[in-house]
């Protein structure tokens, strides 16, 4: 479990933030919504460039 955890957390993590947006839009927090929204991309992206930094695959 620590394994799966330690390779996919990024993908956790952005899970986790979509699913906040969505909590926000639909509570009436719109622009809040869209803004951790934003976070998505973001945490992949970083994710992305951090794995090809160190050469993980």
């Amino acid at each position: 479990m620590a394994k799966f955890f330690l390779k996919y957390y990024p993908i956790v993590l952005a899970f986790i933030s979509f699913l906040f947006s969505v909590f926000l839009w639909f509570s009436g927090d719109k622009l809040g919504g869209i803004f951790v929204g934003i976070w998505v991309p973001s945490i992949l992206a970083l994710s992305i460039s951090i794995r090809q930094r160190r050469g993980d695959k």
